[in-house]
């Protein structure tokens, strides 16, 4: 295993949140907006996002998290999911909503959150934000709101820290060698983070 490759420290990623909050105000001026974040990284950036652009409008806005453990399309390959629960309490329906994710890859998780924001009702509209997009794209899903683009190869991991859950905000990238043999492990390696 190579050592993680820091692409964003504690710093770049405080400075991407308050830029990202300033463009979510400037194409949502109404103001009809809330956040919801994924589980679990996801709820964490969506949380302080809120608390940005709430200062950056002088007012309140909805926000809650979701969780997708039930709506992953691999749910029949994967372990026991860890469920976690979600909490909208407000009308979706009256909103434009931003949801949040911590790192795009293929598209499968977002596609996950959809369905289930939709469960709860139907938002005026949806956008998309997320602090790293690897690429690799399975799905035509596009963000709204993009803190870093991170080509990758599929081979390799974005691992996002934050705060909350890890003790200190950093996201890195992670390679693994390969040797012969291993395609199987590859081919899991690569959709660890899908």
């Amino acid at each position: 295993m190579h050592q993680p490759k820091v692409v964003l420290d504690g710093d770049d990623i405080r400075r991407t949140l308050v830029r990202i909050a300033h463009e979510i105000v400037e194409k949502n001026p109404d103001g009809q907006v809330a956040l919801v974040g994924i589980h679990r990284r996801g709820a964490h950036l969506a949380t302080r996002l809120h608390r940005l652009v709430c200062d950056l409008l002088e007012t309140e806005l909805p926000a809650g998290e979701i969780d997708i453990a039930f709506y992953r399309d691999d749910l029949a390959t994967r372990e026991a999911p860890e469920v976690r629960s979600s909490h909208l309490p407000f009308r979706l329906e009256d909103h434009t909503i931003v949801l949040v994710d911590d790192v795009l890859y293929t598209g499968r998780t977002v596609r996950a959150g959809i369905d289930a924001l939709f469960d709860y009702g139907r938002p005026a509209r949806v956008q998309l934000a997320v602090l790293a997009d690897r690429g690799h794209r399975e799905l035509p899903i596009r963000p709204d709101y993009v803190g870093k683009n991170l080509p990758t190869h599929r081979f390799e991991r974005v691992n996002v820290r934050v705060a909350e859950l890890d003790g200190a905000d950093k996201v890195t990238i992670t390679q693994r060698q390969e040797k012969r043999g291993e395609a199987g492990d590859r081919a899991l390696w690569a959709r660890a983070d899908a």
